[in-house]
This record gives structure tokens, C-alpha cells and sequence, in this order.
């Protein structure tokens, strides 16, 4: 069996002897190197050639963000960002999610030895994960479009003349994993103002959907928040499941409210894919689109399933565009896809299918 080299970019000497010992307690994977910061670990990866890289946020000489935008545009690779539990930390993660690191870590404040310890499973599942992902080459430098006004061969695009104006019982149902921050995004931006409410589930720690809720907003013309417990989910909003805490979908009278619980994980993940979606095939049938994105396991897989059994039409992304296949593969297999799509066209495919659905209105926005 091949293994998988591992090298790990660390400032901190005690991370890097951690992570090593982790990585080389795996019978699949090694720790070819560590480095203490971005210009040694250069070398590196120059000389070992390594599957996959774990590399730290703040380190001296260069700090992980610059590293990483030159790294995918130079020698695209996988990489597992190790970033803290933080505000800045989870702003700082999610710039790199967007130039293409696979994953993150997120290493606790204090404790260091034991909360890595604690987190072994999921850090070298991860890095197992990212090993086999789809890695894209970044075009141009962090925040620089890279061809203005250019138009993806075979990508339909997004309508932008008469829109339908469609009722508050339209719910689009979105469940995604690695590589889901982007991926929603790409969702996402293209919704007008008043398009029916989007509830989202995206495998992410506390803390990280807070910042993950607010890029998001400050991008698309929804409104973009994580979910309240006990909220009316309405037209025009996305409701994000908080790290941590199950969203689910339930009915108050004549409207649709979110719930909000901290049960027991689900397919080892709280907030569980499978749990939005299950509670969509129960409150809205018909009413809902379902969307499942990038993201390793099976998470939702079944009860996307059940959702199309009650009614809802459901995409799920191809894999060629997906970081990871995993999510999309179940729910192919488990017969839950109406329509296979590039990520691209997922956005205006659902634009194109509420434009014609019974009962629209249209006009102009």
C-alpha cells in the first residue's frame, strides 16, 4: 500500500511534533517533513514531493495565506490549513478555502497537546480526504478577477430579465461538506433578492459559521444569516446551520420556522445533512428543492431520498466540479438525483426551474 507524505508547516515546535506523531501513527499515511516556516517548507516540497500538506495560519517570514496563493497558483496541491478557534481565525480560514485549501483544522487556544490529541481522528481523516481531492490551479492572485466578463463554455447563464416572484411555500434545501464553503457560494450569489428561502446545512465548527454567514452576505443580494431558533424562514433570507447545533425545518400555523437542537450527531456530524433534509421530505414535500454539494461520507444521502419520495426536485453536483464526491455519490446512488450538474449550472438551473414553476408571477428586478 502506497502511503500517503505528509509535510506539516508549522511555526510552533510542539504543533509540528504533534501533527507528526499523529500523522505517523497511521499505517496509510507519513510525516515525509515539517517545517517551521513557508520558505523552508518550499524546499520541501520541492525536494519530497509530498501528497498533501498541513500548513498554519500565522507563521514569521511569510504567513500562511501568501504562501498558499502562491503555492495554488505555482504547484497546486492539497492542503489542510491549521487555523485557531477564533473570529480572525475562521475569517483567515475561509480566505483560504477560497483560494483552495481542501480543509481545516481547527487547533483549540489552550491545551494544545491534548485538544490535537483530542482531534486525531478527525485531522487524519481529513487528510485522507484531502489526499484523493480535486485540487484546481488558481488562476490569478486573491481577489483579482481573473477574466472579466467571461462566460464558462456550456455554463447557461443566470437569468437577468423577468424573474418569477414565487410564495413563501417555495424552500430550496442546500447540504454540503469539504469544499462546501466555495461551492455554496457559488450557490448562492446569483439568487435575487426575493428568492424563495435557502436553508443550509455545511458541515462547520462553532464559531466558524458566524464568519462563514457574514462573507457570505456581504457578497450575495439575500440576506445571509446563520438560522435563530424559532425564526420564520421567509423569502429573500438564507438560513445557515450554526456550528454545532442540528437546523431543521418545522411549522408554526401557516409559516415555516427553523429549529434549532444539540442532539446527538448524526453520521458523526452535528449539524447533520441528513436531519434538514429528513425534516424537509416531512414539512415541505413538494414545496422544497433539494441541492446536495461537495463533501466526503453520506451524510443526507438517504433522506434526500425521502425528500424526493415526498415531492421536492432535487439537484446534486457532478463530480468532476466537486472537491469531493463522497455526498454526491450517495445520493446518486441512492436514487435521489433528478438532475447530475457541473456546479456551475446548479444555480441557474433552480432559477430556470422557479421560473417556470405553476403559479409564478413575473416581473422585472
Amino acid at each position: 500500500m502506497t502511503r500517503i507524505r505528509v509535510v506539516v508547516v508549522d511555526d510552533s515546535a510542539l504543533v509540528r511534533s504533534l501533527l507528526s506523531e499523529i500523522i505517523n501513527r497511521q499505517s496509510d499515511m507519513q510525516c515525509v517533513g515539517a517545517a517551521s516556516d513557508p520558505l523552508v517548507a518550499r524546499e520541501m516540497i520541492r525536494e519530497l514531493n509530498p501528497d498533501v500538506i498541513t500548513l498554519d495560519v500565522e507563521m514569521p517570514r511569510m504567513d500562511g495565506l501568501e504562501f498558499l496563493s502562491r503555492l495554488m497558483r505555482l504547484r497546486p496541491m492539497p492542503v489542510v490549513m491549521v487555523s485557531t478557534l477564533t473570529e480572525q481565525g475562521a475569517d483567515i480560514t475561509l480566505r483560504a478555502l477560497e483560494m483552495g485549501a481542501v480543509d481545516y483544522v481547527a487547533k483549540p487556544r489552550i491545551g494544545i497537546a491534548s485538544g490535537l490529541n483530542e482531534l486525531a481522528t478527525d485531522i487524519v481523516d481529513k487528510i485522507r480526504i484531502a489526499a484523493s481531492a480535486h485540487v484546481k490551479r488558481l488562476a490569478a492572485p486573491h481577489g483579482t478577477p481573473a477574466a472579466a466578463g467571461h462566460v464558462e463554455a456550456g455554463v447557461p447563464e443566470v437569468p437577468r430579465g423577468p424573474l418569477p416572484r414565487l410564495s413563501t411555500e417555495k424552500v430550496i434545501c442546500i447540504g454540503a461538506s469539504t469544499g462546501g464553503t466555495e461551492a455554496i457560494r457559488e450557490v448562492l450569489t446569483p439568487m435575487p433578492a426575493d428568492s424563495p428561502a435557502i436553508v443550509i446545512t455545511q458541515h462547520m465548527p462553532p464559531g466558524f459559521t458566524t464568519s462563514f454567514a457574514a462573507r457570505l452576505n456581504s457578497l450575495c443580494r439575500i440576506r445571509v444569516a446563520e438560522a435563530r431558533d424559532g425564526e420564520r424562514i421567509l423569502p429573500g433570507h438564507a438560513y445557515i446551520a450554526p456550528g454545532g447545533r442540528h437546523l431543521r425545518i418545522d411549522r408554526s400555523g401557516s409559516n415555516y420556522v427553523a429549529v434549532l437542537d444539540d442532539t446527538e450527531p448524526v453520521n458523526r456530524h452535528r449539524p447533520s445533512v441528513e436531519m434538514l433534509f429528513r425534516s424537509a421530505a416531512r414539512v415541505l414535500g413538494p414545496n422544497a428543492l433539494g441541492v446536495m454539494l461537495t463533501g466526503m461520507g453520506a451524510d443526507g444521502a438517504q433522506a434526500m431520498r425521502e425528500m424526493k419520495d415526498a415531492g421536492s426536485y432535487n439537484y446534486v453536483q457532478d463530480e468532476a466540479s466537486c472537491v469531493v464526491f463522497g455526498m454526491p455519490r450517495m445520493a446518486i446512488q441512492f436514487g435521489a438525483a433528478h438532475e447530475v450538474l457541473p456546479l456551475k449550472q446548479i444555480a441557474p438551473a433552480l432559477l430556470n426551474r422557479l421560473a417556470t414553476s405553476p403559479g409564478s408571477v413575473r416581473h422585472r428586478i
